[in-house]
């Protein structure tokens, strides 16, 4: 099952967005509906009116859906939705509940955030996972995130009570352009989550989206002086950590060296 919500988990639009991108790649078709009355405060996130053939108005409530896809190598549930704002415990009962129905075996949320990172370096993605086996069988880290949680920190702590494994996907998204949405966070959340899916995905309208949020971004940030500086400092400030990442000998090699150590050491 792979999950992303609108609101706090979703920095520049980009997990909502890679969610629907995964759904039109893999046919997706719904399933389900979660009725929004016990879990919303519309007076928070309101109900939105729309004329339909411009004569019939239509009211359009906060949706969560349910998808499936027979994506290669799996079928997968596809939840998109909008974070609620009551009974999160309930809300995500019921979800684990149709999940532990489909034969859901793992659970994969996509969640983006603000970030001091520049719109021309790839888009990090760091991962995690509450379950040490599961991290590293997945290549990613093990959760030490503490402080304010939305709706996918509790979907995944229930994830841990129910013993289904869970894994998040978080994307870096400029702080400086976050009222756009940004396809760029949202590919990189679309290649990542196939791999862990183990599926191919068409990404080619995503990718020709990004290669335009970035030529339009940069246009916005040439045109602004100081704008231009502070990018300037940002990729600098990226560029020297990925080299500082690259400097460090890999785990590999770490292992070889102390194999020495003690090798010559037990010579001595």
């Amino acid at each position: 099952m792979v999950a992303a919500f609108e609101g706090w988990n979703d920095a520049g639009e980009a997990a909502t967005m890679a969610l629907r991108s995964l759904a039109e790649s893999w046919s997706a078709r719904r399933i389900a509906s979660v009725d929004p009355e016990e879990f919303y405060d519309f007076s928070e996130t309101r109900p939105q009116v729309h004329l339909v053939d411009g004569l019939t108005r239509r009211i359009e409530w906060p949706a969560n859906e349910l998808w499936v896809a027979a994506a290669p190598a799996h079928d997968v549930v596809l939840v998109l939705g909008v974070e609620p704002q009551l009974r999160w415990r309930t809300f995500c009962a019921g979800l684990l509940g149709a999940a532990t129905g489909l034969g859901v075996e793992l659970t994969i949320t996509l969640g983006a955030l603000l970030a001091d990172v520049p719109h021309t370096r790839p888009v990090r993605v760091t991962g995690a996972a509450h379950d040490p086996d599961l991290a590293e069988r997945l290549g990613l880290q093990r959760s030490r995130y503490e402080g304010p949680t939305g709706i996918v920190g509790v979907l995944h702590d229930a994830c841990a009570a129910a013993g289904l494994p869970s894994a998040s996907l978080w994307a870096a998204v400029p702080h400086y352009v976050h009222q756009v949405p940004s396809p760029k966070a949202a590919l990189a959340l679309v290649e990542r989550a196939a791999v862990l899916v183990g599926a191919s995905v068409d990404a080619a309208p995503l990718r020709e989206a990004a290669d335009e949020y970035e030529r339009q971004v940069s246009e916005q940030v040439e045109a602004d002086e100081d704008a231009a500086a502070y990018v300037a400092r940002l990729e600098a400030a990226d560029d020297a950590e990925h080299e500082a990442e690259r400097s460090l000998p890999s785990a590999d090699a770490l292992a070889a060296e102390v194999e020495n150590f003690l090798r010559d050491h037990r010579r001595e």
